[in-house]
């Protein structure tokens, strides 16, 4: 918790093979590299239901450099490059209402994008992402048998670093009213848990795309996520997992950029309790496969959460 828009001065120097633009193929990359465009990304565990009364806070550092450029599933013969530093704070409260634990909670992103090498033309920028809002609902909540079910409605709010004359942005000038994610956690065996997740993303309009001011719309955005979790210890836990995002396609003033998500990614990592209230997660990951867009080579995930 991803994490992903002027490109104007970058087109000129980009040589973008097929008939794709360089415009057309960086409005995804871009907006990816932002962290949000990507679909709702979780860690292993966050569909654990927690006792009514029970408050997290939690903070995210998210590193990732990106170095090769895909159009169509080919490699773009440039040396590309795009780094990013994102930071999350996150708070999140358990309830019950009825019969039901519910926890509401947000997340603010902030951090730091830097374009390298042949796409060092797209600058940089620091500042806030969008503020995001939700609350997963459990449906099946047995902690007797580590099973639990839940489903998450996401607000993003256009409250982001957001500016159109540069390339890239904290921020996407747009909200996403509708995402919907459902997770799933079951105990395969006393030490090995098995986490299930799958959302779509809908995307509203940014009316003030780039240097002319024009009108970017996104189709669906889906993602499917699976991790296996071995808990070595009460307090500790090897984890890995994948996540396959497809759709996502953009249109600007209603001519298709031909630009759909299909990322194939990987992670692993560890869970460790250091106290029974704190826990330290570090996950590394990279993508296996990009169709377009910025191929993520090394992405460092780290957290602390405490609970009170």
């Amino acid at each position: 918790m991803n994490d992903d828009k002027n490109v104007k001065a970058a087109s000129r120097k980009l040589i973008i093979p097929k008939k794709k633009t360089a415009l057309s193929l960086l409005v995804g990359a871009l907006s990816v590299a932002a962290g949000q465009s990507h679909a709702v990304d979780v860690d292993a565990g966050d569909y654990t239901a927690l006792p009514a009364g029970t408050n997290l806070a939690m903070v995210y550092y998210q590193y990732a450099d990106r170095d090769r450029l895909y159009s169509d599933g080919d490699r773009v013969p440039i040396d590309a490059g795009l780094e990013s530093h994102v930071g999350i704070l996150r708070g999140v409260h358990f309830t019950k209402i009825g019969d039901y634990i519910v926890d509401p909670q947000f997340l603010l992103p902030f951090g730091h994008l830097e374009g390298k090498d042949d796409t060092k033309s797209l600058g940089d920028a620091d500042g806030l992402g969008d503020l995001i809002l939700a609350a997963t609902v459990w449906l099946v909540n047995k902690p007797e048998t580590n099973t639990y079910f839940g489903i998450t409605p996401f607000v993003y709010v256009p409250t982001g670093t957001y500016d159109h004359d540069d390339a890239l942005n904290l921020g996407e000038n747009r909200w996403k009213l509708f995402a919907l994610q459902a997770g799933y956690i079951t105990g395969l065996t006393e030490k090995v848990f098995l986490d299930i997740a799958a959302d779509v993303t809908v995307h509203g309009k940014n009316d003030d795309f780039g240097a002319n001011k024009d009108t970017l719309k996104q189709d669906p955005l889906f993602q499917v996520q699976t991790f296996l979790r071995y808990q070595l210890r009460e307090n500790l836990d090897l984890r890995a997992g994948l996540s396959h995002t497809f759709g996502g396609e953009t249109e600007i003033n209603g001519t298709d950029q031909d630009d759909r998500s299909r990322t194939t990614k990987m992670t692993i990592g560890s869970g460790w309790f250091v106290t029974p209230s704190v826990q330290l997660l570090a996950n590394y990951g990279r993508d296996l496969s990009v169709e377009n867009g910025f191929k993520e080579n090394n992405r460092v995930n780290l957290r602390i959460l405490k609970a009170f």
